[in-house]
């Protein structure tokens, strides 16, 4: 036995029965599912360049940066730990990462204009690049260093006397961040003559 439907329910459905109802929603079902796919391939284009293996696919970047990174502790170390260049370089908040992504489309444009496309360009031009990106995370109070280190969670019993002070010190400041001293932790120092404290 059927039970027969509410009045509201009938005029309802005849209301969305009306051929503007229906254009409406395929168009509205329409924008969901490309709404889905979109979302979808922006995040796997994120996400495919926030790998290692993009951003090291130009030669600039592998034969420079990469390969002074692989002599660093970042690289390997006692732990097996080991920091890609998007763990140090993008932010992993979904907000601050898209501004990261804009400000580093202009570096694209270095690459399609030969800025640093040898070794003799890549060393004129570090300097440059690293106050440049210096500055960027001392603005930001070093918001990459500290989705893997932290202050709260440091044992300062256990590090050497020096590296405790000056944490410590940090820390009781308030002003410092950890690019201040730990410039050069990942990539060699440019040529630092004239700089200020230095």
């Amino acid at each position: 036995m059927k039970l027969p439907l509410p009045d509201f329910i009938k005029r309802y459905w005849q209301l969305l029965s009306r051929p503007v109802a229906l254009a409406l929603w395929l168009i509205l079902s329409f924008g969901f599912i490309a709404g889905i796919v979109f979302w979808g391939g922006f995040n796997t284009l994120m996400e495919a360049s926030n790998t290692e293996a993009f951003c090291t696919g130009c030669h600039e970047m592998e034969d420079n940066p990469f390969e002074e990174m692989k002599t660093t502790i970042h690289y390997s170390n006692r732990s097996g730990v080991r920091a890609s260049c998007p763990d140090c370089h993008v932010p992993h908040e979904w907000t601050h990462k898209i501004v990261r992504k804009v400000q580093a489309s202009k570096e694209v444009w270095g690459k399609i204009t030969g800025v640093i496309d040898t070794r003799d360009k890549f060393l004129d031009h570090r300097k440059f690049m690293a106050e440049r990106e210096w500055a960027r995370m001392k603005a930001n109070d070093s918001r990459e260093c500290r989705n893997c280190h932290n202050f709260e969670y440091m044992d300062f019993s256990v590090q050497s006397s020096r590296a405790a002070h000056k944490h410590r010190t940090a820390l009781a400041s308030g002003e410092m961040t950890c690019i201040d001293c730990h410039k050069g932790i990942a990539h060699h120092l440019p040529d630092m003559s004239g700089v200020p404290n230095w």
